[in-house]
């Protein structure tokens, strides 16, 4: 494999050949997710009720062959064999470093990563290494494994040292490596809420983002002259307008698009949910997105890092995101952009392959997560009318009610009715023994898995093309 570079808004390799990076994202491996890997709550909160209620040594064990199964060698063979040139590999930075030990850093960690790019660079695929969770939470959300509702790496200068230090020991590690086709710093940054949740009229702190991914850049160019370095734009990766403009070589811009045509039911072309969507419509959306103008602007390429759609138990539903997710894909081509699918494997939902819903994991797991849905809802639907009282009585313009609602169900649900439900999860393992957890952990192998092929037909159309 050949180092990859920028070069006159393009990626290139150190022949000069043009690449397209089009793939996949590996959520839910090094980085879990509630609704990928089919548990309550955040990863962190798990691991330590694993801990509390199993032990170490059994909890260790868990998410050892849960990591194992969920992505081994055998899918890197099968996502490079459907065409893909590079996959992402969303990273949690306690993989790497201890909040009670910072700048000590983890070599089972390192040596799990180590051997994904091993296969990686086996089979010819490239791999994007993206901090998806760093110290003190750059976002609210669970993604980044928070389990509060504040972005507390804006404003505290010991997490912004320790996510550069860790960076930098990435750059020691993986310099010259070619496998590695850039540094994705940050996930889907959220300078707003550093003082928790944020209201209608976003505000973004471009002088606090703008100084840390100077510092950042710096770092790692000090150690590693290479590898492309990419940047996300704030707000879920969505904002860019007053971001720095390029000033280092081998800068990869990332935006996320995310549309509502591929999770709504309806017909597309045609009403999906409340809107009517169409080809022309995503276009406009695409065309007329932040990360897009700034490309544009200063002849920078522009990664989509994420986007998607939903697979429902509805086929015609289905088809219709397969359909949107066609024309999504086929205006990125047009545009020249480069692409990763959220995401590649979950325990149902948006990926190109997906857990059985007859193995033992999803008929243990599946009807739990359907309740919690369920009860959300419900849940939702209750407290409107308190969402309505709240509102009239802040007056306060920077709030919507559909804020106001979200900040409240947000709170009462992800923050608080999620971790109620973690020790049910938890305890059905309780009584297995290590030969039972590693048979039912085995759900999430390649060959156990169901193949979502009306989605993955979409993504080889426009992977085989030509760079």
């Amino acid at each position: 494999m050949e180092m990859l570079g920028v070069k006159n808004g393009k990626i290139v390799k150190k022949s000069g050949e043009a690449v397209r990076l089009r793939g996949t994202c590996i959520g839910g491996w090094m980085n879990m997710e509630h609704f990928i890997d089919g548990y309550p709550d955040t990863e962190n909160s798990l691991r330590t009720l694993f801990h509390e209620l199993i032990g170490p040594e059994k909890g260790r064990f868990f998410f050892d062959r849960l990591l194992d199964y969920f992505f081994a060698e055998e899918d890197v063979i099968f996502i490079k064999r459907s065409g893909a040139t590079v996959i992402r590999l969303p990273l949690n930075y306690r993989h790497f470093e201890r909040d009670s030990e910072p700048y000590k850093y983890l070599d089972a960690g390192f040596k799990r990563l180590d051997e994904a790019l091993e296969w990686c660079a086996k089979h010819g695929l490239y791999a994007i290494l993206d901090l998806h969770s760093v110290q003190g939470w750059q976002n609210p959300d669970w993604h980044c494994d928070n389990p509060t509702l504040y972005a507390l790496f804006w404003s505290h200068r010991h997490f912004q040292d320790r996510f550069i230090a860790l960076w930098e020991e990435f750059a020691r590690r993986y310099k010259g490596n070619p496998a590695v086709a850039g540094y994705n710093v940050m996930n889907e940054p959220v300078t707003g809420a550093i003082n928790g949740w944020y209201g209608q009229k976003y505000k973004t702190e471009w002088d606090i983002i703008n100084r840390v991914y100077s510092r950042v850049v710096k770092a790692i160019r000090a150690i590693d002259e290479e590898h492309i370095i990419i940047l996300e734009g704030d707000l879920f990766s969505t904002l860019f307008s007053k971001l720095d403009a390029p000033f280092a070589g081998n800068l990869l811009y990332s935006s996320h698009n995310y549309h509502q045509c591929g999770f709504a039911p309806g017909e597309y072309p045609g009403k999906m949910g409340e809107e009517m969507w169409d080809r022309a419509k995503q276009e406009k959306m695409i065309r007329g997105c932040e990360g897009v103008a700034y490309s544009q602007k200063h002849n920078v390429p522009l990664w989509v890092g994420e986007f998607g759609a939903r697979v429902t138990e509805d086929a015609g539903e289905t088809e219709a995101h397969a359909k949107a997710l066609d024309d999504q894909v086929g205006i990125f081509e047009d545009l020249g952009l480069h692409w990763t699918s959220w995401t590649y494997k979950c325990v149902g939902g948006m990926s190109w392959v997906q857990t059985d819903p007859e193995s033992d994991y999803m008929k243990g797991c599946g009807p739990r997560m359907k309740n919690q849905f369920a009860l959300g809802q419900e849940i939702t639907k209750m407290t409107e009318p308190i969402a309505g009282r709240i509102f009239g009585e802040i007056n306060n313009p920077d709030w919507s009610l559909d804020q106001v609602k979200g900040a409240l169900n947000n709170n009462l649900i992800a923050k608080f009715g999620h971790r109620l439900f973690q020790p049910s999860y938890v305890n059905q393992f309780k009584g297995m023994s290590e030969t039972e957890i590693d048979r039912v952990l085995q759900a999430f192998l390649l060959k156990n898995c169901r193949h979502n092929d009306i989605f993955i037909d979409v993504f080889k159309k426009y992977m085989t093309l030509p760079a």
